[in-house]
Formats: structure tokens, C-alpha cells, sequence
């Protein structure tokens, strides 16, 4: 059974014809297992309204569990092992001429192969982009699934990392990029967006604390990637990887993010302001498509060299 529920169904518990298990407040209930405060916990930590969390504790069964965000973590964990283990290097691997090389990471030269336009979320430039992405991508990003489920969050981010490699290639036409910040950032700033909007509402303990951490770990993940992307090259002329993709991602949850989690009581396709924006994002999907085809060639944009040629430059 879905937990999304009807415009119709909604009515009818707000005019109590219907009735949700339990007649106090969710927070007074008591004599709950671990995994009952822990899904009451979160319940409180991402929806505004009390019969929200009503519902969401009453007909939450962990089954499925949140896999995808677990999932995309893991993948990113193996990948940077891999290639920490081939290019014996662990901080700033982005300085290896190996590093641009792979089938991953999205490079303009390479911008044909279509995959590379979300394939290069699971390439980090160093640990410390790796660690920080995925500490926001966990604390965050795996509440939000439970609550709201794969398919919206999966939503999310995706269109978070796909915004982030045509914000970069429109942006910063030069320059590869590497990272899930896209869809973190996606994830993050719609969630803090909802925080905010529905103030009163939010029953999370140290909200404005937790706010602060949260925007504190943002803005030194993408001040190392501004650092990063003015810093020396290592292969002179390839730029460093882009900083733009974090601000695409925020941009996706600014807008279709919001939506997607107000609207938890609600399916989307019964939403118009989730119509609107998700046609807002395609068309600018289809410019960024036409950008990439035409602009490249039209504005004369001097085309760096490609992964290959670091490497017989650097004699490899």
C-alpha cells in the first residue's frame, strides 16, 4: 500500500471520518522499541505536521528498506577505492593523468558519451570531497528516503547531478567535473529550504544548530571546490574540475526539491506547481542538450585537450 495519500483521502481524515491509530500526540506516546523512536525520530526531523507524522509512524514498515541512497554510497566508496588503489593516491587524485581517463568522469572534450553527464557522480576529486559528500548524502539524504521513498528521492537527485554537468558545460565550457555534489546539494538545500518554510511546524530538536552545521559543511565543501578550481592545474591548459555543479544542484532543490517534499501527504502528479517545474527543468535540459550540440562550435570555444593527450604529453 502507498503511503501517499489522495486529496480525497486527506479531506476525509481532516473531517475525521477517518481515524489514525492512537489519539494523543505522537511525541507522548511511550513504551516504543528502538526502531519505533528511531522512525518517530525521523518522522519529527522531516515532516511539518503532526498528522503527517502520524501517518508516516502508523503505516511506515521498512519494507522496502532505503536502499538507493546506501546503494549510491557505496558505489561511490568503491570507485574512489578502485582508483586509489590504481593510481596510488588518495588526496586530490584529480592531479593523476590517470584520473581523467576513466569511462566516469564528464569531460567537454568527451561530452558525446552521454553517460558521462551522470556517470561523473561517482568520481571524487580526493577523500575529502568524498568525505564530505557522503556525510551530507547519509545524515540527509537517507531520512528523506524513509520518509518520502526511493523514487522521489532518486528523483531528486538525480535531476540534482544531471543539472550540475549541463550547468557546467553552459558555465564553465572548458572544464571536467567530478562528484555526487549535484545530488547532495540537491537533496541538502531542498530539505533546509522545508526547514525553513515550515518553521513553526518542525518539531526536530536544535533545528537552528543543525541548520548552521548543515550550511557550515555546504559552504566548506564548496569552497574547496572553488579553491580547487582556481588552484594550478596539474596538466596545464585542462582547468581543475568545476565548482558549478554544486550550484545546479541547488538550483534542482530550490525548486522541483521543495515540491517533492511538501508534498509528502500528496502524489506529485495531482501537484501543478510540481508540473510546472519539472517542465521548467526539462526545457532547460533540451537548451543545455541544444548548447552542447551548437554553442561550442558557433562561439568559437577553444577546445582544451582531451584526457588522452595529458597523458602522452606526460609520456605515459
Amino acid at each position: 500500500m502507498s503511503n501517499k495519500r489522495s486529496n480525497s483521502f486527506r479531506r476525509a481524515i481532516l473531517q475525521g471520518s477517518r481515524q489514525l491509530k492512537g489519539a494523543g500526540a505522537l511525541g507522548e506516546e511511550v513504551g516504543l522499541g528502538l526502531s519505533q523512536r528511531l522512525v518517530r525520530h525521523i518522522a519529527y526531523e522531516t515532516l511539518p505536521r503532526e498528522i503527517d507524522r502520524k501517518w508516516y509512524f502508523d503505516s511506515y514498515t521498512c519494507c522496502p528498506p532505503p536502499w538507493l541512497i546506501l546503494a549510491i554510497t557505496i558505489a561511490e566508496v568503491a570507485v574512489f577505492m578502485y582508483y586509489g588503489l590504481q593510481l596510488d593516491r588518495w588526496v586530490l587524485q584529480v592531479s593523476s593523468p590517470h584520473f581523467l581517463r576513466g569511462p566516469l568522469p564528464y569531460h567537454p572534450q568527451l561530452r558525446i558519451q552521454a553517460w558521462r553527464y551522470l556517470s561523473y557522480a561517482f568520481m571524487h576529486a580526493g577523500i575529502e570531497h568524498l568525505g564530505l559528500n557522503m556525510a551530507m548524502q547519509l545524515l540527509v539524504g537517507v531520512p528523506l528516503e524513509m520518509v518520502h521513498g526511493a523514487l522521489r528521492i532518486g528523483l531528486v537527485y538525480v535531476c540534482g547531478v544531471l543539472a550540475g554537468s549541463l550547468a557546467v558545460s553552459v558555465t564553465d565550457m572548458t572544464a571536467p567535473v567530478v562528484g555526487s555534489s549535484g545530488g547532495v546539494y540537491a537533496l541538502v538545500s531542498a530539505h533546509l529550504a522545508n526547514v525553513v518554510m515550515n518553521w513553526s511546524g518542525m518539531k526536530c530538536q536544535f533545528k537552528l544548530f543543525r541548520m548552521a552545521m548543515a550550511l557550515v559543511c555546504m559552504s566548506v565543501e564548496f569552497g574547496r571546490a572553488v579553491w580547487l578550481r582556481f588552484y594550478p592545474p596539474a596538466f596545464p591548459p585542462c582547468p581543475n574540475p568545476s565548482f558549478v555543479a554544486h550550484l545546479g544542484g541547488v538550483m534542482v532543490g530550490l525548486t522541483l526539491g521543495v515540491v517533492v517534499l511538501q508534498n509528502y501527504e500528496q502524489r506529485l502528479q495531482e501537484q501543478s506547481l510540481f508540473w510546472i517545474f519539472f517542465s521548467v527543468y526539462l526545457l532547460f535540459v533540451l537548451c543545455a542538450v541544444f548548447w552542447n550540440v551548437f554553442a561550442y562550435s558557433l562561439l568559437d570555444v577553444r577546445k582544451l585537450r582531451g584526457p588522452t593527450a595529458y597523458l602522452r604529453s606526460d609520456g605515459t
